[in-house]
């Protein structure tokens, strides 16, 4: 059996000498795949690269016919080594004509070879290209040689990522790590960004690979695997998780995989083998994420989900770093799987110029607060995070739900152009800015702002809104890092107050619970539906001292001026009686300690759940509003998740069943002379607020982007035509597609959408 000549960590040390020299890349990677032949031992050595066209290119040989390097190439899945790169799985084969896929190329000469050992060049998961050695003689390669080739591809796979082999091929040949892409998915908020990435949870890049001294390498291994342990003893030991739970069996799992000794014992090998500690950390989750990248079995692949996700915190504890800063440029556009909306007003505002996801649906939370905000999202883009790189390019088209990154020239020129068209149609909403939203018939449609946060009390003004229909208490709490005091509650109100400048505002009570998670709440329940479970007003009525500090604080904010208090989540009138009660509770507290009140209270209700619906003639006098929520009304009627992405845009708020649920809610609260109003993503687009003032509301509430294009469809409406034709269609929708009967409708009458 043929041995190392030299061994991996003289193999190693020679790279990064390689590295280190003044070479072009062509000349660095032939002079890598001569080293690596020369201390294994092997007669022939060679690199191929996978580029856009999912064609393997020959980059480097040594041994085989020179003059077949970037000529010789074949397509992912034929011969031994495009099966590599579709399985992302090793080949180590004594005898390699005799493997079904083996594929003879003649230009490389190859045909004298018999013994094989090829390996992917992986990076976050994904295949860059394959890497191979062969001999005459028949064998299988010992493990350590393996180990070693497989340390080589990672070199390599930097390589191939920092562009350095980009300009190798032919011209007009790009690699797949630099190609362009384009990526299908769901627009969440209207817009278009163009910028650069930045990536949310950018992955750790391992620069410094090969050790200078393996002692000391062994000992930072160790250091910081202790660190971790200690790490997740301290989260074991918190008192809001000390609690049974699932939450708990995942962190006894961290624990237990910490002192997995298999995985120990492979880091240890491969720093012995000359990597450093971080550079092991990233040989070992490369190995493990090839093993498991075919695997189906949703336990097993959670397992791998937990290793990487301890390998990641491994990686920080050896190079430090988490979520990097934005870019210095002002065009940046945040990539990422999901992200809390809190995690987005992290960001600066006025350096954002797009979001994308791959997870999100058009209501989550996050996409609510990014609309909010202006920023175009689109959502459900599977795949993007790990196609992307801090710094490519990238369109966001929210308008058509589609990503395009690494965009041509040309395709960036066209989408410029269109954010110039965008910008002149800004223009004509400027100008209807001080002309109220009354259609041709002279109907006056009240179109009010959603907001969370004093920042967005400038866009009041700024977007000629009628007042603010919804102001998210809750996201106030969503931010700070302790339960907001009552005396910074009441500060928070008061400066929201004075910016309205005498407009009217809807004060959502606390709406947390759900998908609205506060990381300092202790003792929060473990809920498998925590949208349907203890959440808004059944929390802050259990925990009453909540409810009652927060009331309070409103109430002395808007001393001598009207306040609106809105209670979310209402299920039966018997709930408005507790909360008033606690209302008059606080004002009674007030007047005692000689505090004025406000000039006029009015309490009214979100209506989100669909037993409301048959409780309004009970609701006469005991509410002085109501505001629909559509958002979760409509996943609570049509049972579908809102952020789930399998099913959050499965059916259509346009449908016949919902449309006439809210024109029954319109038509009884029309009865009972019950103020009605709607605030929910089906106020924020001209063609859902089209069908809504043509059913009966009267008063709607959506972000500040939203409200112009709003304003300017609705000026040109004739809303007696409207509404009879719509009703009709409602009525026989078994013959009418409600949403086309709209675009039609719309179109027929030169309205702009």
């Amino acid at each position: 059996m043929t041995d190392f000549a030299v061994g991996p960590r003289v193999l190693l040390r020679r790279l990064r000498e390689l590295m280190a020299e003044p070479l072009d890349a062509q000349t660095r990677l032939d002079r890598i795949v001569a080293e690596i032949a020369r201390n294994m031992v092997a007669e022939v050595c060679s690199l191929y690269v996978l580029r856009a066209d999912e064609v393997l290119e020959l980059y480097a040989t040594e041994g085989l016919n020179p003059s077949a390097v970037h000529l010789a190439s074949l397509r992912v899945g034929h011969g031994l080594v495009g099966t590599i790169a579709a399985t992302a799985r090793t080949l180590n084969l004594p005898e390699a004509e005799k493997h079904p896929a083996f594929r003879y190329l003649p230009e490389t000469g190859e045909e004298a070879f018999s013994s094989f050992l090829g390996v992917p060049v992986l990076r976050a998961g994904r295949t860059l290209g394959v890497l191979t050695v062969q001999n005459k003689t028949k064998r299988v390669y010992r493990e350590e040689e393996l180990e070693a080739l497989q340390t080589v591809s990672m070199v390599l796979a930097e390589m191939m990522a920092s562009g350095d082999l980009a300009n190798l091929s032919r011209a007009g040949i790009e690699l797949d790590m630099r190609r362009p892409a384009t990526f299908e998915g769901v627009g969440i908020s209207d817009g278009v960004g163009l910028g650069y990435v930045v990536l949310h949870e950018p992955r750790i890049v391992v620069t410094n690979l090969f050790a200078e001294d393996v002692d000391i390498e062994s000992g930072r291994l160790h250091d910081a695997l202790g660190h971790l342990r200690v790490s997740i003893d301290d989260m074991l030991n918190r008192e809001e998780i000390a609690a049974d739970g699932e939450h708990r069996a995942v962190l006894e799992a961290y624990r237990m995989f910490a002192h997995d000794t298999g995985w120990v014992r492979r880091l240890e090998e491969a720093v012995q083998n000359g990597l450093t500690a971080e550079g092991a950390v990233e040989k070992v989750q490369n190995d493990t994420r090839a093993r498991m990248i075919h695997v189906t079995d949703p336990y097993i692949r959670e397992r791998m989900n937990d290793f990487d996700d301890l390998a990641n915190r491994l990686l920080r504890q050896l190079v430090g770093g988490g979520r990097e800063e934005l870019l210095a440029a002002d065009d940046n556009v945040i990539v990422a799987r999901t992200m809390g909306a809190a995690e987005l007003l992290d960001y600066p505002r006025d350096r954002i110029r797009g979001l994308v996801l791959e997870d999100g649906a058009i209501t989550s939370h996050i996409s609510i607060v990014a609309r909010a905000m202006g920023i175009p999202v689109t959502g459900q883009t599977r795949g993007v995070v790990s196609m992307s790189e801090n710094g490519d390019a990238i369109i966001v088209d929210g308008d058509e739900g589609r990503v395009h990154l690494r965009p041509p020239a040309d395709l960036e020129s066209l989408y410029a152009e269109k954010v110039r068209f965008r910008a002149k149609r800004q223009e004509l909403y400027q100008a209807l800015l001080d002309k109220p939203a009354r259609t041709v018939d002279g109907v006056d449609i009240r179109l009010m702002m959603n907001a969370g946060l004093v920042v967005d009390m400038s866009q009041l003004e700024a977007c000629g809104a009628d007042g603010i229909g919804l102001f998210r208490t809750e996201l106030q709490f969503m931010v700070a890092s302790t339960f907001p005091r009552a005396d910074r509650q009441e500060e928070l109100y008061r400066e929201v107050i004075d910016k309205a400048d005498g407009k009217s505002i809807l004060f959502r009570t606390l709406d947390i619970g759900g998908d609205k998670v506060l990381p300092y709440f202790r003792n929060a329940p473990n809920e498998e539906n925590p949208a349907m479970g203890w959440r808004a007003i059944r929390l802050t009525l259990d925990r009453a001292g909540l409810f009652r500090t927060q009331i309070r604080a409103l109430l002395r904010a808007a001393r001598g001026q009207k306040l609106s208090l809105m209670l979310p989540m209402v299920t039966e009138a018997s709930e408005i009686e507790q909360a008033r009660d606690l209302i008059e509770r606080e004002k009674s507290h007030l007047e005692r300690h000689g505090y004025g009140l406000p000039s006029e209270i009015s309490v009214g209700i979100m209506l989100e759940v669909p037993s409301l619906i048959w409780q309004l003639d009970r609701l006469k006098g005991l509410v002085d509003f109501i505001s629909v929520g559509s958002n979760d009304l409509f996943q609570f009627i049509m049972a579908t998740d809102r952020g789930n992405p399998v099913v959050g845009d499965r059916f259509d708020v346009l449908s016949c069943t919902f449309l006439r649920a809210l024109r029954h809610i319109v038509r009884d609260c029309e009865r009972l002379s019950i103020p009605l109003s709607l605030c929910g993503e089906m106020a924020s687009r001209p063609l859902t607020a089209l069908a809504l003032v043509g059913i009966g509301f009267r008063t709607l509430s959506m972000s500040a982007a939203s409200i112009g294009p709003v304003k300017a469809c609705l000026r040109d409406v004739r809303l007696d035509d409207l509404t009879e034709r719509l009703n009709t269609a409602i009525d026989h929708a078994e013959r009418q597609d409600i949403r086309a009967f709209l675009k039609d409708y719309a179109n027929e009458s030169g309205l702009t959408l």
